[in-house]
C-alpha cells in the first residue's frame, strides 16, 4: 500500500497543481527569451522541460488523485505554453501569422464549445486526434527553437502545418462527437413540461 497522500476532486492544493502552476510562471520568461533569443540552447533546453513536465503533472496527478482544478489548469498551460510560444515565434518572424491564428481560433472556439456542452451536462471527450495535435505543435516549437535545427527549417514548418491540419481535423471531430452527444441526449432532456 502507498503512503502517497490522495487528493479528491475538489482539491487545489495538489502537487500536480503545484507543477502546472509553476508551467504557468514560467511561460512568460520563456517568450522573452524566445523573442530575444530565438534559436538557443537556453530557449531550447526550458521549452523541453516546460513542455515535458506536461506529463509529469498528469502522472502525478494518476497517483494521487486528479483533482477538477487540475482538468482546468493543465490543458490551460499546454495551450498557454503553445500558443506564447507560436506567437513568440511569429513576432520575430520565424513563421506567419496565419497558421498560429488558425490554431488559436480552433483553440478558443473549441474551448468555448466544450464549455457550452460541460455546463449542459454533456461532457466531449478529447480525441486522440488532438492529442497528436498538442504532440506535433510541441515538436513543431522545439524544433522551431532547437540550435542543430535552425538553419533546417523547414522541419519545424513541415510540422507546424501538420498541426493545423490536426487542429482542423480534430476541431470537426468534437463537433460532430457533441452533435452525436447532444442528439442522444434529445429524448432524455425532452420532457413533459
Amino acid at each position: 500500500m502507498s503512503d502517497a497522500t490522495v487528493y479528491g476532486p475538489s482539491a487545489l492544493a495538489t502537487p500536480a497543481n503545484a507543477v502546472t502552476v509553476i508551467r504557468l510562471l514560467v511561460a512568460p520568461f520563456l517568450f522573452s527569451l524566445m523573442v530575444n533569443e530565438q534559436a538557443s540552447w537556453k530557449v531550447f533546453v526550458l521549452w523541453v522541460i516546460l513542455a515535458g513536465t506536461d506529463g509529469v503533472d498528469g502522472w502525478i496527478a494518476r497517483r494521487t488523485g486528479t483533482t477538477r482544478s487540475g482538468a482546468f489548469l493543465d490543458p490551460l498551460a499546454d495551450k498557454v505554453l503553445v500558443l506564447g510560444a507560436m506567437c513568440s515565434l511569429a513576432v520575430v518572424g520565424r513563421w506567419s501569422w496565419f497558421p498560429v491564428v488558425v490554431i488559436g481560433g480552433r483553440e478558443l472556439g473549441i474551448s468555448l464549445y466544450r464549455v457550452y456542452w460541460g455546463r449542459r451536462g454533456l461532457a466531449v471527450p478529447a480525441r486522440a486526434s488532438a492529442k497528436a495535435k498538442t504532440l506535433v505543435q510541441s515538436l513543431a516549437v522545439g524544433f522551431a527553437v532547437w540550435p542543430w535545427f535552425a538553419d533546417d527549417r523547414w522541419i519545424a514548418d513541415w510540422l507546424l502545418l501538420t498541426s493545423v491540419v490536426l487542429a482542423v481535423v480534430s476541431a470537426a471531430q468534437y463537433l460532430l462527437d457533441g452533435s452525436r452527444a447532444a442528439t442522444a441526449m434529445e429524448p432524455i432532456s425532452g420532457g413533459a413540461g
